[in-house]
């Protein structure tokens, strides 16, 4: 065989890479088509021009994903045209690239609910779910036509590949054909490098997912910019704790006040119940947004709306994460989660102050509720990490008749359990509850079903259904000798589906609702504020509440005391992006550089401000937001989190 004939291997080697851009470019407009609403694409122009881009990315994911087969496929071997061998070699092919392509379409529901490209982390959280059968299966029939559309991509891929073939070719193994094929082996294992990296110049490092965000105007386009396998494959043995230096620690303590000390004295410990609510978005409350001026605006939410009429809520509050275990070690550890979630990390076993720890040493009873199976979300792994005392699941609520047949138990019944669990323990007692049923598939009790109609979105009926269940939770709260000295706690995990473009901008895909309400007048949990709050804002603030006065850390403040003197701020990631919101301006970091900062006013980071040349308060912004980092990773990597130095 000459050298020469080697051309039909060649081609077909490009023609079946071509194959993969092809599928990987209808992965992407998917995508999009099916999460348009959350990504501020403007056009088809700027679609294709954000395609253009994830080429790159592209190009890396299908080289790290086809290494083996392309090797394969160059080397000169004796064997190469034989019908085995390329049977074997489209075997490789498929079972490699089908795997992976899968990941896309998995992400074109699960960003609706994750607002960012699945990582390495999401991988970790569905690990810790205790029921994933049940889960696969649901998302499976309630998404069926992702998985049509999946499966006839395929069919169609396996039918193009077989349009070229190899013909089988006798080989003689001489010096021209073996020196030929050699060459063209070491060029395209350069190319292959080049590729990997993103180009022959990267010479510091290959390329990363922060470098979709260098293409984009508006942050989540990136997410466009991105595909699913890259995003796997590169975060798959990152460390998102890396330790940092961008100042010193006087400068840290002084305008970040990492360690807290308030001088609260209530006259009797309070109870705490602090009631996490599954993906309820301030979206969807009306008392939220009274000053919204969305035109039309519909709540779902009357009997929390109510509830605020006598409670203290924060209308301008944000998580801290993106998803339901973000939301735990957030609220009750004020420890937010970026590109990893921290509970998923190697760091997570360590000491770690929090209101539990708190509570504790201060002679509470601390119980955490959730009505899924035991370990689902990896909630009673952070739990007993935390210190928590009891733990209450679906195995000791021990009464499947109340199953919803997919997550756990009903709100109603199991809000009831709770309130009949904690009023049995010893006082002061310190109790979180963790909701379920407003989460996706949205679906209700048959004796509701005709009840509660919602609106525009699945999640609203849902939405009604878990705010009748807390009516019926307090209902009866009302009636125990406890209520009259609880503090109640609510906010929501992370944010859902949205309706009001409004919500669907970028920084408002964190927006969610903070409520603290007492029958006790005394605690002065009255009035609505519209300065800047976070889920990590809730652990100082109950600690302030039962009267906490020894120094413990906390990079959240307490809502209610006004002698600290601290900034307002809050942080949170899109993925790869920190966003800091603080004062007149959002600061975007992609953790080396500030690649953004916006007007507060800005919530879809339309105008980018940032200059040469900023005024004193962006300065300070950003360095602050450099502080942020490089305090959060010493505290997690050396092991600080109950430290007050």
């Amino acid at each position: 065989m000459n050298a020469n004939f080697r051309l039909t291997e060649y081609k077909a080697l490009l023609y079946r890479l071509f194959l993969a851009y092809a599928f990987y470019f209808v992965a992407r407009v998917l995508f999009f088509v099916f999460n348009t609403h959350l990504l501020a694409v403007d056009g088809v122009g700027t679609l294709l021009k954000l395609c253009y881009y994830g080429l790159a990315f592209d190009t890396a994911a299908l080289l790290y994903i086809n290494l083996l087969f392309i090797v394969l496929s160059l080397l000169p071997l004796a064997v190469n045209t034989r019908p085995g061998y390329q049977k074997g070699l489209s075997i490789l092919y498929f079972a490699t690239n089908l795997l992976a392509y899968a990941t896309s379409f998995i992400d074109i529901i699960y960003y609706r609910f994750s607002q960012v490209r699945s990582t390495r982390a999401t991988l970790d959280v569905i690990s810790q779910e205790s029921n994933k059968e049940a889960l696969t299966e649901h998302f499976a029939w309630a998404y069926w036509y992702v998985f049509v559309i999946y499966l006839a991509c395929c069919v169609l891929w396996v039918w193009l590949y077989a349009r070229v073939k190899v013909k089988p070719v006798k080989v003689k193994f001489n010096w021209p054909y073996f020196g030929v094929s050699m060459v063209v082996f070491l060029v395209a294992l350069t190319l292959m490098v080049a590729g990997i990296r993103g180009d022959l110049n990267r010479s510091t490092r290959p390329i990363n997912m922060v470098d979709a965000y260098k293409h984009v105007t508006v942050p989540n386009q990136g997410d466009v910019v991105l595909n699913t396998p890259f995003a796997i494959i590169r975060t798959f043995s990152s460390n998102n704790f890396k330790l940092q230096h961008f100042t010193d620690g006087a400068y840290i303590n002084a305008n970040l006040k990492p360690v807290k000390q308030y001088n609260g004295h209530p006259a009797a410990k309070p109870n705490l119940v602090i009631i996490i609510l599954e993906s309820m978005a301030r979206e969807y409350w009306g008392s939220m947004n009274r000053d919204s001026h969305i035109q039309g605006f519909k709540g779902y939410t009357p009997f929390l709306d109510s509830l605020s009429n006598s409670s203290l809520i924060f209308t301008n509050a944000y998580a801290n994460g993106r998803q339901s275990i973000h939301g735990m070690s957030s609220v009750l550890a004020g420890i937010p989660s970026f590109q990893t979630a921290f509970t998923s990390s190697p760091y997570a076993k360590q000491k770690i102050a929090s209101i539990v720890s708190l509570c504790d040493s201060l002679g509470y009873q601390t119980s955490f509720f959730h009505g899924a199976a035991n370990g689902s979300m990896g909630f009673q792994g952070f739990a007993s990490i935390l210190g928590f005392q009891n733990y209450y699941g679906r195995t000791e609520y021990n009464n499947d008749k109340d199953f919803d047949g997919v997550w756990g138990i009903w709100d109603e019944q199991f809000l009831q359990y709770m309130g009949k669990t904690i009023g049995a323990q010893k006082k002061p007692f310190m109790a979180t509850v963790f909701t379920l049923s407003s989460h996706d598939p949205y679906q209700l009790p048959e004796k509701y079903k005709e009840r509660f109609k919602g609106g525009p979105l699945p999640i609203h009926r849902t939405v009604q259904y878990s705010d009748n269940a807390l009516r019926q939770f307090f209902n009866y709260a009302k009636t125990q000798p406890w209520f009259a000295n609880t503090i109640f706690v609510i906010t929501a995990d992370h944010t859902s589906q949205t309706f009001y473009p409004e919500y669907s901008k970028q920084i408002n895909r964190f927006a969610v609702p903070i409520l603290f309400y007492s029958a006790n007048s005394a605690y002065g949990l009255d009035g609505v504020r519209t300065d800047l709050a976070s889920q990590m804002d809730i652990y100082p603030t109950l600690a302030d509440l039962i009267g906490y006065d020894k120094p413990f850390r906390s990079w959240g403040r307490s809502l209610i005391d006004t002698v600290a003197n601290e900034t307002p701020r809050v942080i949170n990631s899109t993925g790869n992006i920190y966003q800091l919101m603080q004062g007149r301006y959002t600061y975007l970091f992609d953790g080396k550089n500030i690649t953004g900062v916006f007007a507060a006013a800005d919530k879809g980071l339309e105008h980018n401000l940032l200059t040469p040349n900023p005024d004193a308060e962006m300065q300070k912004g950003m360095m602050d937001c450099k502080a942020f980092v490089q305090d959060y990773a010493d505290r997690i990597v050396n092991h600080k989190l109950n430290s007050t130095r």
